[in-house]
Parts: C-alpha cells; structure tokens; sequence
C-alpha cells in the first residue's frame, strides 16, 4: 500500500455485477486487498512494460499462475494494468482482468455473485 499515494484509486472495469468498480484511498485499497491471500495463491510471471511518451504512466502485461484456496482450481490470469503516479507514487491503476476466470475457479457459476465469493470465504 506505501506504493500508492493517499488518495489513490483502483478501478476494475471489468469487475462483474456487484463487484467494486473502484476503490479510492489507501485505507479502501488495504480493506479490499488484503483478503487476496486468502482466497488466491498465486505467483505473478511474464511481466512485459510497454514504453509511453508519458514519464508518469505505466502499462504493464503480466500473468498470474495459481490455484484458488477453497477450490484447488487454477487460477491462471492475465493482466493488463494502466498505472499512473505522482512523485513516483500509483495515484491510479486501471486493473483490467478477465472476472469468467476467478469465478471458474472459484466454482460461481448463474446468477452468484463473485464479490460474494469473496465475502463468503
């Protein structure tokens, strides 16, 4: 979280229904992730930067290979992430992932709702 300024956001555009779409402040950010470890064991591999003309924004491609905790499923993501910063700190990172491949591996399926994965486990 000491990467992020203090008013830093998070957005998720691809989050699915009921899931946050964007998380503001460094607390809200720590609140929402620190249950990743809880729900995900992954190792993130394959990180590719891409070059702009903007010193201050940086794009990024990575995957994440993994299994879900409560299901033993894979979790293998791929990540696109738009992050732009403040005095070398994230004042906004854009996480765009595929919301299908949590819930597969998370077994939700129909009209369950993957943020409730979250809470219920």
């Amino acid at each position: 979280m000491e990467l992020f300024t203090e008013d830093g956001v998070l957005e998720f555009p691809y989050g699915p229904a009921g899931f946050p779409q964007k998380l503001e402040g460094r607390r809200a950010l720590f609140d929402y992730m620190q249950n990743f470890p809880e729900h995900f064991k992954v190792e993130f591999v394959d990180l590719r930067f891409h070059e702009t003309v903007d010193p201050t924004l940086v794009i990024a491609e990575f995957k994440s290979m993994g299994q879900a905790v409560s299901t033993g499923k894979p979790y293998n993501q791929t990540y696109i992430s738009v992050v732009e910063t403040v005095d070398g700190k994230i004042s906004r990172y854009v996480d765009f992932w595929n919301p299908l491949v949590a819930a597969e591996s998370l077994n939700v399926s129909g009209d369950a709702s993957l943020y409730a994965a979250f809470d219920a486990n």
